[in-house]
C-alpha cells in the first residue's frame, strides 16, 4: 500500500514538473494561433500580418545586416520568396535588434542593406522589440512557418532553414522548403521544430 502511495505522488510530482516545463517555454508553440502585429518596413510603409489574409501562409524569418550567419543565409531567403511567394507562402523578414547595441542594425543600415541584396520580400523593423519576443525568437536568422487557417495565422514550423549554414550546396536537408511543401500538399510538415543556428538577439540591458 505504501508503495502505491509512493508511485502515485510521484506521478503527480513528474506530471506537475511537465506542465511546468511546457508553460514556462517562451513564445508561440507549434498550434498556436499568432496574433496580429504591425512594423515598419524599409520604404516607410507599415506592413501588418493581416495584410497577408489572402495568402495561404507566411513565412516569417527574424534575421539582421551585422550577423555573418544572416548574411550566409540572405540568398536563401531571397530563393524561398521567389520559389514560394506566387504559391501562396511570401516571406517577411523581421530585425529584432536594439540598434543602440547592435552596430550596423539601425534603419538606415536595414535600407542599405535591402537595397544592395536586393531584397524581394518586406524587411521591417521591430521598434522597440515587442514581436519577437511573442515569437519566441532567439537567433538570427530563427524561421517561423504560419499557416493560414480561416481567419487565423496558425504556427506550423519553427526553426532553421537548412542543415548547412556556412555551404547551401552542401545542404542536404531542406527543412523549411520541405515543410511549405507539406502545408502546400495539405500535409503537416514532418518535421515541425529544429534547432536555429545564428547569432543571439541583441537586447539592451
Amino acid at each position: 500500500m505504501k508503495a502505491l502511495k509512493s508511485l502515485f505522488i510521484l506521478a503527480i510530482l513528474v506530471g506537475s514538473v511537465a506542465f511546468t516545463a511546457k508553460k514556462d517555454k517562451k513564445g508561440y508553440q507549434i498550434g498556436d494561433k499568432v496574433e496580429n502585429f504591425t512594423l515598419k518596413n524599409i520604404d516607410g510603409k507599415m506592413v501588418s500580418l493581416t495584410d497577408y489574409a489572402k495568402d495561404k501562409g507566411v513565412i516569417v524569418v527574424f534575421t539582421c545586416n551585422h550577423c555573418p550567419y544572416s548574411k550566409m543565409y540572405e540568398d536563401r531567403i531571397i530563393a524561398l520568396d521567389k520559389k514560394y511567394k506566387g504559391k501562396g507562402y511570401p516571406v517577411v523578414a523581421i530585425n529584432p535588434n536594439d540598434p543602440g547595441v547592435s552596430k550596423g542594425d539601425d534603419y538606415a543600415s536595414m535600407q542599405e542593406r535591402a537595397k544592395n541584396k536586393g531584397f524581394t520580400f518586406p524587411y521591417l523593423y521591430d521598434d522597440g522589440q515587442k514581436v519577437y519576443p511573442k515569437f519566441g525568437a532567439t537567433r538570427t536568422p530563427h524561421v517561423f512557418i504560419l499557416k493560414k487557417d480561416n481567419n487565423d495565422f496558425v504556427l506550423s514550423y519553427i526553426g532553421a532553414i537548412d542543415n548547412n549554414a556556412r555551404d547551401a550546396k552542401n545542404a542536404d536537408v531542406a527543412y523549411v522548403e520541405n515543410a511549405v511543401d507539406a502545408l502546400l500538399a495539405g500535409k503537416a510538415p514532418e518535421k515541425t521544430e529544429t534547432k536555429a543556428i545564428g547569432c543571439s538577439i541583441k537586447v539592451a540591458k
